[in-house]
């Protein structure tokens, strides 16, 4: 039976309609590659609430739920389980967005989002911030 595991993510978006991804830091599994900040959901956690937990202890900012829509999800077949991943738009939250956990973090036009390594799981949400922050649908 594959185990599931469910991780709550969140592209920030500032008022230039670039994106916040962050550089996963050694020592830790898919080092060194781009992705947008959010966690693991915690039993008996709603996503939005791990991602609200997420974002203050990675970047130390605060997000009120009404500021999180959600656009799409991924799924990806990892070797030892499948990764359900949610992913939110916020373009609203209370203070500076800082790497608390030593992470690199860059502002990124989602047309450029390519540029940069990611993990398999975070890939396929590219184009979907594409579609919404360049076409404006």
């Amino acid at each position: 039976m594959t185990r599931i595991l469910l991780v709550a993510a969140c592209a920030l978006v500032d008022p230039d309609g670039r994106v916040l991804i962050s550089q996963r830091p050694e020592g830790k599994q898919l080092a060194g590659l781009w992705e947008f900040p959010g966690g693991k959901v915690e039993p008996g956690e709603r996503p939005e609430i791990s991602l609200i937990r997420e974002l203050d202890e990675e970047l130390g900012i605060t997000v009120k739920e009404p500021c999180l829509a959600p656009l799409t999800f991924a799924s990806h077949a990892y070797e030892d389980f499948q990764l359900l991943m949610p992913l939110w738009i916020c373009r609203r939250w209370e203070g500076t967005v800082v790497g608390r956990e030593g992470q690199a973090i860059k502002w990124v036009k989602a047309n450029r989002l390519r540029d940069y390594p990611m993990p398999p799981a975070d890939e396929p949400l590219i184009p979907h911030l594409v579609d919404l922050l360049l076409t404006g649908s």
